[in-house]
């Protein structure tokens, strides 16, 4: 049986990762593009896509793309991206970008949505509800309930949410450009280089920066427990290849719910719930697939 092809592209803020493949089998090909000016990037993917057209047709390419983006497929800019810090890609449209070399049908989320399509794909019908978190050059959060992403007017914005600051922090004043020392201005990597001046692979052990990182990602875990009670929360990301970082993150969750939330009130039910990615493909990219492959099947 021949195999679907899809195009799949995990539109990062540093990085394009794109692939031709589908879901099931995973990638036949994959490309890694560094984000540049939209038009330059955009040259780039194009490139990929034509160059890869020897191993077949496509079917249809899905994105998951680094945000704001405007994600509603009924509103006039769907595929645009919103107020952004990074330069030039404010009002550019993904989707048309896409559409200058392919006509072929295109599929869209955020690039947290569509890992945690992946996520939840891999953990079985026992997982319903499922965050997946992302702790890079940013912190995003996507949200999958029974196969379909949650999303509003506006995707979620978690890695904005303000949380208590950290003692050991001291005068930092966080680095997001909107808000300061929101979430994301406390803990992303940028953050991190930025108050510690160094990266989280050189940081010593015994470094404050473990207590105070964990700290703020378990206020995350808390407020997604305590809002929308995922089965599972999945970490991925640059800063999370930490893994020394997990089992402090259970345990300060633990401490910060201090018994409130049954099923989330023993270590031993966060060692399941607080997890790394099972997928082993970047989870975005596994994403992407799973979001054209279900616009197709849902017509």
């Amino acid at each position: 049986m021949t195999m679907s092809l899809f195009g799949a592209i995990e539109a990062g803020g540093t990085k394009f990762v794109c692939a031709i493949g589908n879901s099931r089998e995973g990638s036949l090909r994959t490309a890694t593009i560094p984000t540049r000016a939209p038009e330059a990037t955009f040259a780039d993917v194009a490139a990929f896509f034509c160059e890869a057209g020897e191993l077949g047709p496509l079917s249809g390419i899905g994105v998951g793309s680094f945000g704001p983006v405007r994600v509603d497929p009924e509103a006039a800019d769907f595929g645009t991206i919103l107020r952004t810090p990074k330069p030039g890609w404010e009002g550019f449209n993904v989707l048309d970008g896409l559409r200058a070399f392919t006509d072929v049908p295109l599929a869209l989320d955020t690039d947290v949505n569509t890992a945690a399509l992946a996520e939840a794909a891999l953990a079985g019908p026992g997982i319903r509800h499922l965050a997946y978190v992302t702790v890079g050059t940013g912190i995003g959060v996507g949200i999958v309930q029974h196969g379909r992403t949650l999303q509003g007017f506006a995707h979620p914005e978690m890695g904005h949410i303000l949380v208590r600051r950290h003692p050991l922090h001291g005068d930092f004043p966080g680095h997001c450009p909107f808000h300061g020392d929101c979430l994301e201005g406390l803990a992303a990597g940028p953050a991190v280089a930025r108050a510690w001046d160094l990266t989280p692979s050189q940081i010593a052990e015994d470094h404050p920066f473990w207590e105070v990182e964990a700290d703020y990602l378990a206020q995350l875990c808390m407020t997604l427990f305590l809002t929308t009670a995922p089965d599972r929360i999945v970490f991925g990301g640059g800063v999370m290849k930490q893994e020394r970082l997990f089992p402090r993150i259970r345990a300060r969750t633990l401490e910060l719910l201090a018994g409130y939330l049954q099923g989330a009130d023993t270590l031993a039910a966060l060692e399941t719930r607080i997890v790394p990615p099972a997928s082993v493909e970047p989870s975005g990219l596994i994403g992407a697939y799973h979001l054209i492959e279900n616009a197709l099947r849902r017509g």
